[in-house]
């Protein structure tokens, strides 16, 4: 009859380890988740303001060229409307 016992318990105690086991597995697998998603937000982020970067460094780049800052304002300035052509036929 103590054998039984004994064993029963042992069998007891191994099904609590193995239970705590799996859940400490599923928390875990449930945060790597949770952290490759936040990841691939972030690097998506990181590319936008990449390119936020980028366009306001090429704006800052042409307004500051020697060319760009000899150019006069032009005063009354003719555009052409519709369909018309600009080159002569």
């Amino acid at each position: 009859m103590l054998l039984m016992v004994s064993i029963g318990s042992l069998i007891l105690i191994l099904a609590l380890l193995i239970l705590f086991h799996q859940n400490a597995n599923a928390t875990k697998g449930y945060l790597l988740r949770t952290l490759e998603r936040e990841r691939s937000y972030l690097l998506l982020e990181e590319e936008v303001l990449k390119m936020q970067v980028a366009e306001a460094q090429a704006l800052e780049q042409l307004e500051n060229q020697n060319q760009i800052q000899t150019m006069m304002p032009i005063k009354g300035p003719i555009y052409t409307e519709g369909d018309s052509t600009v080159a002569l036929e």
